[in-house]
């Protein structure tokens, strides 16, 4: 029977974040015990009258302390780039490349100075981990893409399907080619394409590729319509070799702005399915 699109594309949902989603807040404290001692070492400069001598004191005796300084400004990595009059710097604070006054001039002129000595804050170890909370809220686009695989992977198992058994996770199509003896290179614009599956299920008869995706919010435009125009392509290639089946699983309400590519890939691919479709036992009825 043939399925609805727009009744279909309505059980979207509008976002799949856990609570694990927002900060990874075991990361952040770790990031930042590992500069725990240093950070305290330059506390004692919190409300100093005479921050520049006693900055230069610190450095002298514990040149260590300079490698938590990138932190205190929302830098990954230990080199940071700054240019004024006097010409163009490249502050490396793992291991120091410039005399004590130049590094002095970096600290006063990034702010530094005037926020740790007027007191705008009063313990760097809470400042640090406020940082780092910041910093590991960037990794979210990162862990957002991966919740859509983590979805689809519970579901997997749900069915019974087993890792490496019955399922297998990021495959290549040259592995997937090798393990079956299956010639793909429809798939691979004749091997020019080192194209990867999300994951790969393999019955007694077929072997499905799969591809998943979410999009969430009220967000759409150029990304979306090319996701599905290449989506479907390859599900019309996938249409031509004898025993391989592409699936899609998508979801998310950024779809509807984008309701339309989205509707001549499902009128192609009999195969796309949401969360929805899992959560109504699709695994079992496809693979088992």
């Amino acid at each position: 029977m043939k399925r609805d699109f727009d009744e279909w594309l309505s059980k979207f949902k509008l976002s799949i974040s856990g609570y694990k989603y927002y900060v990874d807040f075991n990361k952040v404290v770790e990031k930042v015990k590992t500069i725990k001692v240093e950070l305290n070492i330059l506390n004692s400069l919190i409300g100093s009258k005479n921050i520049e001598e006693d900055f230069e004191a610190i450095i002298n005796k514990y040149p260590e302390t300079l490698k938590c300084i990138p932190l205190l400004l929302a830098v990954r990595g230990y080199e940071i780039y700054a240019q004024d009059a006097d010409g163009a710097f490249l502050y490396k604070f793992d291991n120091m490349n410039y005399s004590v006054e130049q590094y002095k001039v970096f600290m006063r002129e990034t702010g530094l100075f005037d926020m740790i000595a007027n007191h705008l804050v009063n313990n760097l170890v809470d400042y640090a981990l406020g940082v780092e909370t910041g910093l590991d809220s960037n990794g979210r686009k990162n862990r957002g893409g991966h919740l859509m695989e983590d979805l689809v992977e519970s579901y997997l198992q749900k069915a019974g399907l087993v890792k490496d058994v019955t399922y297998f996770k990021e495959m290549y199509l040259a592995d997937i080619e090798n393990r079956w003896d299956i010639d793909l290179s429809a798939l691979s614009d004749q091997g020019r394409a080192r194209k990867r599956f999300d994951f790969v299920v393999k019955t007694e008869s077929m072997i499905y590729v799969i591809e998943t995706n979410f999009y969430g919010g009220t967000g759409g435009g150029s990304k979306l319509n090319e996701t599905a125009r290449s989506y479907k392509m390859l599900a019309q290639e996938a249409a031509t070799v004898d025993g391989i089946t592409f699936v899609w699983f998508t979801d998310g309400t950024s779809w509807i702005r984008a309701r339309n590519n989205l509707r001549e890939t499902f009128d192609v691919l009999d195969t796309i399915y949401s969360i929805d479709d899992m959560e109504n036992g699709i695994m079992t009825k496809l693979f088992l």
